[in-house]
């Protein structure tokens, strides 16, 4: 006796469930949609308001970065990626390019500015003493577990938020709070003797 194979059907993979905020972006990448623009852009102007309010940014200028920020988003959109970040991360990564931008405008002073007194200089002793601390600090970033230690770089040498630490690797914020506050443990643990 034969037996007849017949096919066996197998249901199509479920693609995973994206945000709304997520499809007006492809939306905006994909057809230019203004009203997808307009939707992403009524989501993300006050939050990001209030990302640069929090970090010292008054809220005119504020309002102005956005304004950079969202139209930032709209040019760039053929780069967005939906398998590799969801769009609050990668919106949150312009934002947060835009603010190192103006703190480096702001700090960084004018030629009439600098002052050429070899007085103030620092000695060689001083040059050596610095170095030597930068190594021993990059020891002891080096000896936190790779988690604390992008958290902890992120959070004080990338001047993010706890909060746009959360938004951009999808981590719970009490996990953002406790890999910095535990990586800071070890960091003063390790830096002791350096005072």
């Amino acid at each position: 006796m034969r037996m007849r194979r017949g096919k066996v059907k197998v249901p199509p993979p479920k693609q995973a469930e994206i945000s709304p905020q997520t499809a007006w972006m492809l939306a905006v990448r994909d057809a230019r949609d203004r009203g997808a623009f307009a939707q992403l852009y009524d989501h993300f102007a006050p939050r990001l308001k209030g990302f640069f309010m929090r970090g010292g940014v008054p809220a005119a200028q504020a309002e102005d970065i956005v304004q950079d920020v969202m139209l930032t988003a709209w040019h760039k959109a053929a780069q967005f990626d939906a398998q590799r970040a969801q769009v609050s991360a990668w919106i949150y990564q312009i934002a947060r390019n835009r603010h190192v931008d103006l703190l480096r405008r702001e700090s960084r002073p004018l030629p009439d500015d600098l002052d050429n007194d070899p007085a103030q200089e620092p000695d060689a002793s001083q040059i050596l003493a610095v170095e030597q601390e930068g190594e021993q600090l990059a020891r002891a970033l080096a000896a936190l577990s790779p988690e604390q230690r992008e958290i902890v770089e992120k959070a004080y040498l990338g001047e993010m938020t706890h909060q746009a630490l959360s938004h951009q690797t999808g981590l719970p914020l009490g996990t953002i709070k406790s890999r910095i506050r535990l990586g800071l443990e070890k960091l003063r643990h390790e830096l002791k003797g350096l005072r």
